[in-house]
């Protein structure tokens, strides 16, 4: 029923083939940020290892477009065709992602965090983000990325300019926007630690 609701709500995006192996050299550029292999080591750069399909593609795209503000990024796009981009989306999406941790000492703040993606928080509207993302953090294909394993900071960074409008996604926008930066953090570090 939510999987209904989540795709009546935000529709069904259409992406073409991407060619893995000419994406390999397409991809080049890209690893001085994100790595070889889309395991970014540096938290201020995303991994991308394993995303879902598409999304790599999508994200490329909305740089090239200006939806999406970081002036390295545009500057790297700017050349790009649909199909380079499709080709560096499914060169990435063939590796797997790098596995993160938490300490001991975060292990409340994570559980806090537990809570609002396996649950939501009802009285602020909140909907449970495994509904979208899924129960392993590993998105929902063609539709939701993967956020399982993520950088913690990236993450934080993510929603919180989801939560001021900096980054535009209508339902992000909404959900990010009902929740305090502690939530945020919180949901953050457990998003990291997810396998």
């Amino acid at each position: 029923l939510i999987l209904g609701l989540c795709l009546t709500i935000f529709g069904k995006p259409a992406f073409g083939a991407g060619n893995a192996e000419a994406g390999k050299s397409k991809a080049a550029v890209c690893t001085a940020c994100h790595g070889p292999d889309g395991n970014s080591t540096i938290a201020e750069f995303p991994k991308i290892a394993g995303q879902i399909p598409g999304y790599v593609a999508k994200q490329l795209a909305a740089y090239k477009t200006g939806e999406r503000a970081n002036a390295i990024m545009a500057g790297l796009v700017l050349a790009m065709t649909e199909q380079d981009m499709l080709d560096i989306d499914a060169y990435y999406a063939q590796f797997e992602g790098s596995k993160a941790s938490i300490d001991e000492s975060e292990l409340v703040a994570a559980n806090r965090g537990q809570e609002i993606y396996r649950h939501g928080l009802s009285q602020f509207s909140v909907p449970a983000c495994m509904a979208c993302h899924g129960p392993s953090g590993h998105g929902i294909p063609s539709r939701y990325p993967k956020v399982s394993g993520q950088f913690k900071e990236y993450l934080v960074a993510a929603l919180t300019e989801f939560k001021s409008g900096v980054r535009v996604n209508e339902e992000m926008n909404t959900i990010a926007f009902r929740l305090s930066a502690q939530q945020i953090e919180d949901l953050a570090l457990y998003m990291q630690a997810l396998d």
